[in-house]
């Protein structure tokens, strides 16, 4: 087995392996899970996932390299794009089916440049006149310099009269005279560049089914107010439902097929506004939960994923499932009540985790940098003392909280962010507490605020509005007792999440629990180097 200095733990954001040097790589570690084949399926237009669950590490998976006769490319939406919707809006005063119009034409062009881009070895895709015709008006109005990125895509839409105009003479079109440079015919330029994309989609004879991911919807520019920004993507979501149910699956004839998948957090998800969304959620989306129970936790795909990662890069040949994992960490967890194949090392990785991959990866790291820097033995393993020492609970910690950040900063502004931090401070150290505890303590926090002159935050208008806020953000947990077993339920809103159920409810006058891996960042649990004995068993 390799020594623990020269273990390779990979990418935590897995757009490092769209790089061509870390393409095998990824092609090695990469876990072939069922979700994998249900996203290859026709019907699957979103991908949800909460953040770290590995939404981007799908894409870019099924865009390296051909699967099952799929080939794919991923698109980000970055701030610039944003900031020319913005634009947009101020120049043309958009409405919502303005942005679907853009969407689609966007979406149908780099499809197209997709389609183009990796079919034009086959000799067989040669022929297709309407097709080739509207590929020669993209390279006149790009120059034979297109780059497939949206920003570039964002431009032909905008210059709708423009690009109308080179199709209709492209295309030798009749109906020249409809083209107009008005603002008032935006809209209807929009729509035209539309149908002919269409057309020349139609006549398509694929081999091969294409996919189209679009990723960067989670991330909110701070220079695009949340309103402009959700109408933007609720343009998006509309036209990504739009062209694959109105359009794609009506086209006959082609054993290929197209599709466009949207890579989306549940919550934004909620937000996008989609009719009949429960039902889109069941037939049309792949989620992405990664949760699994004590028992089980050998045969999950969380720990498989974890031991695959460390069992690629070992000289010696096919080792047994989970047997890698064991030699790294040849421990058992503390207080596990229900019988388990031990080691049972993982189940504290479960405890610490909020059962995403980036999680694991995360905790592994620390724990390499930290064997690193104590100078252990380099023959040495992991053992158990690693989870309770201060440079790893303030490095996980810390990590974790900025995962809050970054999902706070979504919807508001950094200041929101401290004064969220500020509520723990009226816990007086607790980590679990009751109802009344916690309605004492928002009491006390929102004086502070009054008194102190600074703005209430829509999330805290209501003490039952703040707990739903902190459950929503997975800082904290519901226990309620069981009235079979005698035992604790521990209600985190990462697991209570499911298709029927996709916006979970905090319950509400119970007991609360911080999850254990933020009490160090927000000094809760004064004796936070706890026995695991004092943790939840069954989690």
């Amino acid at each position: 087995m390799r020594r623990v200095p020269e273990l390779g733990l990979g990418f935590r954001d897995a757009e490092n392996y769209k790089r061509k040097e870390n393409k095998e790589l990824f092609e090695r570690i990469f876990l072939r899970t069922p979700e994998l084949g249900r996203l290859c399926e026709p019907s699957s237009f979103f991908l949800i996932g909460e953040k770290g669950t590995g939404k981007t590490a799908y894409a870019v998976f099924l865009a390296n390299a051909e699967y099952k006769n799929n080939v794919a490319t991923l698109r980000y939406i970055r701030e610039t794009d944003y900031q020319k919707f913005v634009s947009l809006k101020r120049t043309k005063n958009l409405t919502l089916s303005d942005y679907v119009s853009i969407w689609k034409v966007i979406i149908y062009l780099l499809l197209a440049e997709q389609i183009r881009e990796k079919e034009r070895r086959n000799p067989l895709f040669k022929g297709f006149l309407k097709f080739d015709k509207l590929s020669g008006v993209i390279d006149q109005y790009y120059q034979h310099a297109f780059s497939p990125e949206i920003q570039h895509a964002i431009q032909f839409a905008e210059e709708a009269a423009v690009t109308a105009g080179l199709i209709a003479a492209g295309l030798g079109a009749s109906d020249k005279i409809s083209i107009s440079s008005s603002e008032s015919k935006f809209q209807i330029n929009l729509l035209y560049i539309e149908n002919h994309f269409e057309d020349a989609l139609r006549s398509l004879k694929l081999a091969q089914s294409h996919i189209l991911f679009i990723d960067g919807i989670d991330i909110r520019p701070q220079s695009v107010g949340y309103d402009t920004y959700l109408e933007c993507i609720k343009g998006l979501g509309n036209a990504v439902w739009s062209v694959n149910n109105d359009f794609f699956a009506g086209i006959k004839g082609s054993k290929g097929r197209m599709r466009v998948v949207l890579l989306v957090r549940p919550d934004i998800f909620n937000a996008l506004g989609l009719q009949n969304q429960n039902s889109k959620v069941r037939d049309n989306s792949v989620i992405l939960n990664w949760t699994t129970t004590y028992p089980e936790y050998r045969r999950s795909p969380i720990f498989l994923m974890a031991d695959q990662l460390l069992a690629y890069q070992q000289d010696v040949g096919n080792p047994a499932p989970g047997s890698v994992w064991d030699y790294y960490f040849p421990y058992d967890a503390k207080n596990v009540r229900t019988a388990v194949q031990s080691p049972s090392s993982f189940i504290t990785f479960l405890r610490y985790s909020l059962y995403r991959p980036r999680d694991i990866l995360t905790m592994l790291s620390i724990q390499k940098e930290n064997f690193i820097e104590e100078g252990r033995d380099a023959s040495g393993v992991f053992r158990y003392e690693d989870f309770t020492t201060p440079a790893f609970t303030r490095k996980y910690s810390d990590y974790l909280l900025g995962e809050v950040r970054d999902h706070i900063s979504f919807y508001y502004d950094l200041n929101d962010y401290e004064k969220v931090l500020k509520f723990f401070q009226f816990l007086d150290g607790r980590s679990r507490f009751s109802y009344t505890q916690y309605l004492k303590a928002f009491t006390r926090y929102v004086g502070f605020m009054k008194r102190n002159s600074m703005p209430i935050p829509t999330f805290c208008d209501t003490p039952d509005n703040f707990l739903q806020f902190l459950y929503d953000l997975n800082i904290i947990c519901s226990k309620v007792d069981s009235t079979n077993s005698g035992s604790r339920f521990f209600g985190w809103c990462y697991r209570e999440r499911s298709p029927s159920n996709i916006a979970p409810k905090v319950r509400l006058g119970v007991d609360y629990e911080v999850h254990y891996g933020l009490m160090k960042a927000l000094d809760l649990g004064k004796h936070f180097l706890v026995d695991e004995s004092t943790l939840d068993c069954e989690r």
